[in-house]
């Protein structure tokens, strides 16, 4: 079983085929299992499928920072290619994503054989009576073609294989909420045409030895609407766990040592953020499955553990698809009432180090000695199985929340910001005229940067702030973004500056910290003896600073624009988050107008 026939599937319909001419063997296939193909292979063969069969659909949607295609794979049991069509069948939509890092392209290679099984060789072809399926056989294209044999140093095969990341040296798979990246954009423009249903993102982990072949994440820690956490965690896991192990693949929950490399110190299960895929279909109200192949496993069962695992998951969403489809329904729905506005919404989560219970893990006998060369821990893995009995700590608990407002108020002049919004699907109005009214907003204090880049940007590292109210003029065009939509959940995490991975932390304000004026010291150092001599407390606070802060004290510089930050002449607006929050329901319906 474990071999899961899919060489002798692919024999079949090679001497099957009518006109014995068309090889339906894949690339990965006819290389005995050992390579994958390059991209003009992939599209090539993904043409082969469209030409073959009615019910396929190749196209794409959209280009690489290089200029290259990114394809898109559509499979409908009539042959349906438009999603109000499909939606409108009543059908549910699984999209499948390989290769975001193009290295791990597992993926790439099942998919294309479910492709074939499905709709050219017709084997398993009820399993479409319920679901279509969006596939993605190569997303990070630039990075694709950036082939070798050296990519992946941790992993066993293919041959030669793509990069992780984009030729901006981009990780996509961090890119998802701040969208940097055309090859994202491009994505996020996709989803929001089709909103599929279910999600499965591809992967080989590269981290400890153990005996799991495939490994998942899904996002059941407390960041998804109740009703499809309750659904993934019962329904789908229930069913994904017992039809693999009984394909011959057990599975695991992604593996994520306390202390890593080390099996012994127990296993931790923690929320993902929306930078990364399934954690942000999630906060888009539909689950999202990521695999991870082991990456010393055998290529052919890493590919054969992908295809089960897609297999099994279309199996479930083919007998699950109304049901799913009406807790997506729902979801949305609640996304969109007053009710979501009445609880705080979290922002953060951390996993829960006092609380765990005992599981079983299949893992493999090691030994952690010192190294002479190094000086740390080198974990050296036998070839001898066993099986450890591990604490997993795997509950979570909200660290940080928000009060939710009716609306957010974007200044027209951050354009950047609008527009990642709309590439998000979020809905919003442009201000006909300018409006002045009361908000709240956050005054910033001793703000922290990140030395080193992160994905092309400096985060920042402290976000710390007070709460304000602040009457203030917004422009015409400004935009007016209301919480209560389907895209709700994901509001708060890009426009709230402690979101998980917000526009604050990724820098899309650095502006509103810089200062722009400036006073001369021939003027500053008058003006300050006179703001101490009418305001001794001034200078009390000044002389408690120069002792607090040797480097302060020692720079002529920072005491004088100390001072001048202290006069009337100051930036008013410096360190002043430009989103303004509204509170007022009747507020936000008077701006609709």
């Amino acid at each position: 079983m474990k071999q899961f026939i899919l060489l002798l599937s692919g024999f079949m319909i090679l001497t099957a085929t009518p006109a014995q001419t068309v090889d339906w063997r894949t690339f990965y296939e006819r290389s005995g299992t050992l390579e994958t193909p390059s991209y003009k292979g992939t599209i090539d063969y993904c043409k082969q499928l469209d030409a073959g069969s009615n019910r396929i659909t190749y196209t794409t949607f959209g280009k690489s920072a290089r200029g290259m295609d990114i394809p898109l794979l559509i499979l409908d049991r009539d042959g349906l290619s438009d999603p109000d069509d499909i939606h409108a069948a009543g059908r549910a939509l699984l999209l499948i994503q390989a290769c975001i890092h193009a290295g791990e392209c597992e993926g790439k290679d099942a998919g294309l054989m479910l492709f074939r099984d499905l709709a050219i060789a017709e084997k398993n072809a009820a399993l479409l009576d319920h679901v279509s399926i969006l596939f993605i056989p190569i997303f990070n294209v630039d990075g694709h073609e950036r082939f070798g044999p050296y990519n992946r140093i941790n992993q066993n095969g293919p041959s030669e294989m793509g990069w992780r990341t984009t030729a901006n040296n981009l990780n996509l798979n961090r890119d998802h909420l701040k969208a940097d990246a055309p090859e994202m954009q491009a994505w996020l423009r996709m989803f929001n045409k089709w909103l599929p249903d279910f999600f499965i993102d591809s992967h080989t982990t590269d981290g400890a030895d153990y005996q799991y072949v495939l490994t998942y994440l899904m996002e059941i820690y407390g960041d998804m609407d109740e009703g499809l956490t309750e659904w993934s965690k019962n329904t789908f896991i229930s069913q994904l766990e017992k039809n693999l192990n009984k394909s011959g693949f057990p599975v695991f929950p992604y593996v994520d040592f306390r202390n890593w490399h080390d099996p012994r110190s127990g296993l931790i299960s923690e929320v993902a953020p929306p930078m990364l895929s399934q954690g942000y279909t999630a906060l888009r109200n539909r689950p999202g499955l990521l695999i991870e192949t082991h990456m010393l496993k055998p290529y052919r069962t890493r590919v054969e553990s992908t295809y089960a695992c897609m297999l099994t998951t279309l199996e479930i969403l083919n007998k699950e698809s109304d049901n799913l489809r009406k807790l997506i329904k729902a979801a949305d729905e609640f996304a969109s009432s007053d009710s979501f506005l009445q609880t705080p919404f979290p922002l953060e989560f951390e996993t829960i180090k006092e609380d765990s219970s005992m599981v079983e893990f299949l893992g493999v006998e090691y030994d952690a000695v010192k190294s002479d060369l190094s000086g740390g821990n080198w974990f050296k893995y036998s070839n001898k199985p066993t099986t450890f009995k591990l604490p997993y700590f795997s509950k979570t608990k909200m660290v940080s929340s928000v009060k939710l407002p009716y609306a957010y108020i974007i200044p027209a002049e951050w354009s950047t910001v609008i527009d990642r919004l709309n590439m998000h699907g979020i809905r919003m109005q442009r201000l006909s005229k300018d409006v002045t009214i009361k908000v709240a907003t956050y005054r910033f204090n001793n703000p922290k940067w990140q030395q080193n880049p992160y994905e092309g940007r400096h985060p920042m590292t402290n976000i710390a702030y007070d709460e304000i109210e602040e009457t203030i003029l917004f422009p015409a065009g400004s935009a007016v973004v209301e919480v209560k939509q389907p895209a709700g959940r994901i509001i708060p995490h890009i426009l709230e500056p402690k979101g998980s991975g917000s526009y604050v932390y990724w820098g899309f304000f650095d502006a509103t910290f810089e200062q722009k004026e400036y006073g001369e010291s021939y003027v500053i150092e008058k003006m300050a003896r006179e703001m101490m001599a009418e305001n001794p407390s001034l200078k009390q606070e000044f002389e408690t600073k120069k002792k607090e802060d040797s480097t302060f004290a020692a720079n002529p510089q920072l005491i004088l624009n100390w001072f001048y930050n202290k006069s009337p002449y100051n930036d008013q607006r410096k360190m002043v988050y430009p989103v303004g929050k509204v509170y007022d329901a009747k507020v936000v319906e008077s701006l609709r107008h």
